[in-house]
């Protein structure tokens, strides 16, 4: 599968935690739906105390014996091994993949579709903006490390929170390329036909975040996406923006040499091109967490907490910070000691100064780019 999965996200995160804050007022919700597990309603169970530990929340999730997950492509951010994980550590559980290159909104639409029937998703992976346009579908649930979890990472509910997230970088073939310094470098003759971005930014997340990232790198603020699209006008005025969507077979054939992507997935080229190298630029970032929630009309309510509880463990924060992305509890396990250090050294040296577009400013955005990005880059 190629590593432009789920690319339409567009709208994706969070706040970094020690870079923003993100002020999540007035989100509210609580749980339904059915399903006693283990003589507990697992459907309106908040934390794990409502089900006294996790042994008796495993044991409630093996009686229900599914977990129904949706929009989960395995080369995205080490989704494939943290998938194989849980189902090591709880073969008793199936898990259910539903169309693993799905968007964001295709999840909320899986969910309306199936509200009810035993294949509605019970859990989401989502962007921010469509986290917040649809919290009355979620229910509240703190895992037992949510107090690790920055408070610009989560809902305070825990209707949603953060999980894993990066910056916006430039991947490129270091053995046919020189290293950009700047953005404004990929608009030099070295880099001829070569510059990709991962999708339109109409419609793709990470093609969405380049522009902002050329936005705020150009002196441009969220508020005016403008210079990101003049930025791309330049890119492709100077013959250098190349309108090939990157794939892992693109980038390994040498067809996308210089991609626009997230870090931790542009990182994930590593494996098959050891000449590909990935570049966060110093100054101004852009940046964005995905986040997890559980369906509130889960048909398997104690697996979808089950499934809460293991995404925030040690081991599997370590294995997104193994696929390249930032996990939310980096912080707090980086002072418990917990944190791989040998991966935390991997990962590519934080901007210096960190945007995220707010939900407003990612529907003007929005909005902008489609009256003008076709125009700009034609």
């Amino acid at each position: 599968m190629a590593l432009n999965s789920r690319r339409a996200r567009i709208g994706a995160g969070i706040a970094l935690a020690t870079t923003a804050a993100l002020l999540l007022a007035g989100c509210s919700g609580s749980g339904s739906g059915s399903g006693d597990s283990g003589g507990t309603k697992a459907a309106t169970a908040t934390s794990l105390k409502d089900f006294g530990t996790l042994a008796d929340l495993e044991k409630a999730a093996e009686k229900e014996g599914k977990l129904n997950v949706i929009a989960l492509p395995h080369d995205w951010a080490n989704y494939g091994e943290i998938l194989d994980a849980f189902k090591k550590k709880y073969p008793k559980i199936t898990i259910n993949e539903a169309n693993p290159d799905g968007s964001s909104a295709d999840e909320i639409a899986a969910a309306k579709t199936n509200e009810g029937l035993d294949t509605a998703p019970d859990v989401f992976d989502l962007g921010l903006t469509v986290a917040l346009q649809n919290t009355s579908k979620f229910a509240p649930y703190k895992v037992a490390t949510f107090g690790d979890i920055p408070d610009t990472l989560k809902e305070k509910t825990g209707l949603f929170t953060g999980d894993y997230g990066g910056y916006m970088s430039v991947g490129y073939d270091s053995s046919k390329f020189p290293e950009p310094k700047t953005l404004d470098d990929l608009k030099k003759p070295a880099y001829k036909g070569a510059v990709a971005l991962n999708g339109d930014p109409t419609q793709a997340g990470a093609a969405f975040g380049a522009v902002g990232l050329a936005t705020v790198q150009s002196g441009g603020t969220l508020d005016d996406y403008q210079k990101g699209i003049d930025y791309f006008a330049d890119l492709q005025k100077a013959g250098n923006l190349l309108k090939v969507d990157p794939t892992t077979a693109t980038i390994t054939s040498g067809e996308t040499p210089i991609v626009f992507d997230w870090d931790y997935l542009n990182a994930a080229h590593k494996k098959d091109n050891p000449n590909w190298k990935v570049v966060v630029f110093s100054g101004a970032g852009y940046a964005a967490y995905y986040n997890q929630a559980i369906n509130k009309a889960a048909p398997h309510p104690a697996a979808a907490r089950l499934w809460e509880e293991f995404l925030y463990s040690d081991e599997v924060q370590n294995l997104w910070l193994k696929g390249g992305a930032r996990p939310a509890r980096m912080d707090a396990m980086t002072k418990a000691g917990t944190i791989d250090k040998t991966l935390a050294a991997e990962l590519p040296a934080a901007p210096s100064d960190v945007f995220v577009p707010t939900e407003k400013q990612s529907t003007d955005a929005g909005t902008l780019l489609g009256q003008k990005w076709a125009a700009a880059v034609q």
